[in-house]
């Protein structure tokens, strides 16, 4: 019996090992962030391309794009971005933003929508 068993763990574990790896999620990390800003009071939208790591300003708002990735080439295309987004120096936004799921964590201010559009 204990052969048996053995041998089953002989065979399981690299095919368990290659399922586990396969759904691991791999990204490329992108020097810019494009977003589109929505400016509510004048009912305009911009696109606006913001270089990562570095503060931006826009109208009210700073906004500094901490990272900007993208899904492996190999996996279905979707962007991530991390941002802290001040407005009047006050944080009125940090977390990440998920390009297909632009409502789960947009930002929603009472002057500015900000969601994100791609990485470059």
């Amino acid at each position: 019996m204990k052969f048996v068993r053995n041998t089953f763990w002989f065979f399981l574990l690299p095919f368990a090992f290659c399922i586990s790896s396969s759904f691991a999620d791999e990204f490329v990390n992108k020097d810019i962030a494009v977003v589109r800003i929505m400016n509510k009071a004048a009912g305009k939208a911009v696109t606006v391309s913001l270089p990562v790591g570095k503060s931006a300003g826009f109208e009210k708002l700073e906004i500094l794009a901490r990272t900007c990735k993208q899904t492996a080439p190999y996996q279905p295309e979707n962007f991530y971005m991390f941002a802290e987004i001040k407005k009047n120096d006050t944080k009125i936004f940090s977390g990440w933003m998920d390009k297909n799921e632009p409502g789960d964590n947009p930002l929603q201010d009472a002057d500015y929508d900000l969601w994100l559009v791609k990485c470059e």
